[in-house]
């Protein structure tokens, strides 16, 4: 059975946990941008972890189910309503034979996932379903197009429900305004005005902002520095253009640039950042790898006591 899309206005993806092994190729990894949501979601359903969501960006977006089923919100708050009742993000719900599920707009965050017991029946295309709209790749018809209303996207038929919801201590403040960086790359070569200024200086997030990058408006750095050979650019790359205007490049990131790049955000500030809409302001932090690193654990292991719990 399916979801029938109903209303599909801003950007609804087909995601998975990425496709990896064909950056050599030119290929982007894709995957949710707001990783520890779409981890929690299928965590809330006793699901694999890499079993299929829909990312939904901004709202406006409705479906009507086919045939009943358990699904789970988590990520953003964009005013979702079960048959046109208020419902919350980070928990489960029991759904049935006609029952319409609607995404208005952002209450708090920018984007929600949508789980489904089982996950989300897609074809993979190079091996995940996740959707690459830029390269054509991936989604519910392998050729990265967004849903669209007329679209079904099916799912296993179920009864079985178990009320399920993130204890309220981990679910993420999306107003937290420190997104953290580890200085790495051409770090070295910017001065040490350009590091202060990168760090105490407060940045808007501009209207140029998508799966692929974040362009930051703020005090410019490094302006200086000329670019660079060309090179293989990880998740959270902070690149420098000529006008000294930070880009933070995320899940659909070109996979060689030949900006200079201070350092990298890291999947937690990365998670955090693609919850900010256009206005909203931030600043970067230093951390380290050893930080970075333990705080990943720590998140990753918070989300396997409740798998654990789920069983």
């Amino acid at each position: 059975m399916a979801f029938n899309i109903k209303k599909s206005v801003m950007l609804a993806l087909v995601q998975d946990l990425g496709r990896f092994g064909y950056q050599a190729a030119g290929l982007t990894t894709g995957g949710p941008m707001d990783e520890m949501a779409f981890r929690w979601g299928n965590a809330l359903l006793n699901n694999d972890e890499n079993a299929a969501q829909i990312e939904i960006t901004f709202g406006l977006f409705s479906l009507e189910a086919q045939a009943p089923t358990s699904i789970a919100l988590t990520g953003a708050d964009l005013g979702a309503t079960l048959n046109g009742q208020s419902i919350l993000p980070w928990q489960t719900y029991a759904i049935k034979e006609g029952d319409i599920l609607s995404f208005h707009q952002p209450v708090w965050g920018l984007r929600a996932y949508l789980s489904v017991k089982g996950g989300f029946l897609c074809q993979p295309t190079l091996g995940s379903t996740s959707t690459v709209v830029r390269e054509h790749l991936g989604g519910l018809h392998g050729n990265g197009a967004k849903l669209a209303v007329g679209d079904s996207i099916a799912y296993e038929s179920s009864n079985e429900h178990r009320q399920m919801r993130v204890p309220r201590h981990h679910i993420p403040d999306y107003s937290q305004q420190d997104i953290p960086v580890i200085l790495s790359y051409q770090s070295a070569d910017f001065s040490t005005t350009d590091h202060e200024t990168f760090f105490s200086s407060r940045y808007r997030v501009s209207n140029h902002c998508d799966r692929m990058g974040y362009r930051m408006e703020g005090a410019p750095i490094g302006k200086e520095i000329r670019g660079i050979t060309s090179e293989g650019i990880a998740y959270g790359a902070i690149q420098i253009p000529q006008d000294g205007q930070p880009i933070v490049l995320l899940n659909d990131r070109q996979t060689i640039g030949g900006y200079p790049k201070i350092g990298c955000v890291t999947r937690a500030g990365g998670d955090l950042l693609a919850q900010r809409k256009p206005g909203d302001m931030i600043n970067f932090v230093s951390t380290s790898i050893p930080q970075a690193t333990t705080e990943r654990l720590q998140q990753l292991d918070q989300v396997k006591q409740l798998f654990s719990t789920n069983h």
